[in-house]
């Protein structure tokens, strides 16, 4: 069923005041469909939908919305129809959501809402966002290391209606304090009489609820873990943060990545990593762009200057600009490829600020292999087009320009991490624009030592 049909079968019942088949229809459809659908009606139509299928199916469809559309919604709707969906909504999603009302509209919300889902909301609110803490879930399953293993399965038989995942089942003491996990295929193939600490593993890897959300997300993926159990300040469970939950972290950490890289300013465009690119605002567009665009029209003023120092070797051998474009940009590509390299073997962890050294004898050879190949092949060209002694020139420039781009592009993200700063802000743009600088420099100096005789010819 494509989307028109769906839109005119839900506009139909809609209008002819069908409730029951709009809500089977409703029924019928996948949640994330009906997410991905939701938008296209009108505002108020898109209440009356939520409505209709009853708040907890409805809570479930706002969770797949994107963050835009989720405060957009949540403005036109109703305080207490609002409250009674976030409900039902997971706790981190009702926090997320919570965090992004405005403080006076939260409050009341907040008073319309359950108890527990309200204490649940300062509780996971209180945590600094970017954090372990701000990710976090409190829908878990607890046991006891005295229980046995048929008292554990009874108990996640009766709490996992209402629980976020119950494959990893995490073992406190009175105080809360994490002593093991154990897996639910542990629990089920192990003997009804056995207790829970004979079957549990001691010491689950965990993160602490300050801890940056890359962090958490880095050590999901390192132990192959679908959930990883959240302690406080006191050692004690505090929540923990699943795998579906990282992914959305993920996204939005390489999206930011990627915009910084851009040259996107140094914090992601608020709204840009989630918002379609269709519907993103012109001055939203240029207000990101045009700060590092003016830093960089500024920086390549001494690329400029470096071509005016050298108006004499210019002017007696114009040939050379014919090969300024080509050695320029040549550095700044061998440097945008070992700066992205480097910023993401530092983000995923595999590359650390003890490496540097090692990394960069490496990047040398490396990058004096790919100049002398690609010196070699410009070269015929230089020899063709203004004979041997410019082909030399070109030839030594491109080795010389490879070299100093592949070599800046790979430190500044070490730099950057030293200073801790985010690497990704050594932006592709700006790794071409110190490129640029130093190719200009390099190709005239020693265009002026090599030619120096037919400068002097030419004065």
């Amino acid at each position: 069923m494509n989307k028109a049909t769906i839109f005119t079968t839900i506009s139909k019942y809609l209008a002819e005041n069908r409730d029951q088949e709009t809500r089977e229809f409703c029924d019928s459809l996948h949640p994330m469909d009906l997410a991905a659908y939701l938008p296209s009606f009108p505002r108020k139509e898109q209440l009356r939908i939520l409505e209709i299928i009853g708040s907890e199916i409805a809570a479930d469809i706002v969770c797949r919305l994107d963050h835009d559309e989720q405060s957009q919604l949540s403005k036109a709707m109703p305080d207490r129809q609002l409250a009674e969906i976030m409900n039902h909504m997971p706790s981190d999603d009702r926090v997320d959501l919570f965090k992004r009302l405005p403080e006076d509209r939260g409050e009341t919300v907040l008073g319309l809402m359950a108890k527990v889902e309200r204490e649940d909301i300062r509780k996971l609110g209180s945590y600094a966002e970017g954090t372990a803490g701000a990710i976090m879930t409190s829908e878990y399953v607890t046991l006891t290391p005295d229980m046995t293993v048929q008292q554990a399965l009874e108990k996640v038989r009766l709490e996992a209606p209402d629980k976020e995942t119950i494959y990893t089942i995490y073992v406190i003491d009175a105080q809360r304090r994490l002593l093991g996990a154990v897996s639910l295929r542990n629990l089920i193939t192990a003997k009804p009489a056995m207790h829970v600490h004979e079957i549990m593993q001691e010491k689950p890897v965990h993160v602490h609820a300050g801890e940056d959300q890359e962090e958490v997300a880095r050590k999901l993926n390192k132990y192959d873990l679908l959930a990883i159990p959240v302690i406080n300040g006191n050692e004690a469970l505090a929540g923990i943060v699943t795998f579906d939950d990282v992914h959305d972290v993920m996204v939005e950490e390489t999206t930011e990545d990627f915009h910084k890289m851009g040259g996107l300013g140094h914090k992601a465009p608020p709204g840009l990593a989630s918002i379609n690119m269709r519907d993103a605002s012109f001055w939203m567009m240029f207000s990101k762009r045009i700060p590092w665009l003016l830093i960089l029209v500024f920086m390549n003023i001494f690329s400029g200057a470096g071509i005016a120092y050298f108006e004499d070797t210019i002017e007696a051998v114009i040939a050379l600009v014919f090969f300024l474009p080509l050695l320029i940009d040549s550095g700044g590509n061998a440097g945008s490829q070992a700066a992205t390299l480097m910023v993401r073997a530092l983000a995923t962890g595999k590359a650390k600020l003890s490496d540097w050294f090692h990394l960069l004898g490496r990047e040398v050879l490396v990058s004096a292999a790919l100049g002398l190949s690609m010196g070699l092949a410009v070269s015929m060209i230089g020899i063709f087009r203004a004979g041997p002694e410019v082909a030399v020139v070109v030839a030594m420039t491109m080795v010389c320009t490879v070299l100093f781009g592949s070599v800046v592009g790979m430190s500044l993200p070490f730099i950057l991490s030293k200073l801790r700063m985010d690497p990704a802000t050594a932006s592709a743009p700006l790794i071409t624009s110190i490129a640029d600088i130093g190719g200009v420099l390099i190709y005239f100096s020693i265009a002026t030592f090599v030619l120096r005789d037919m400068i002097a010819a030419a004065g």
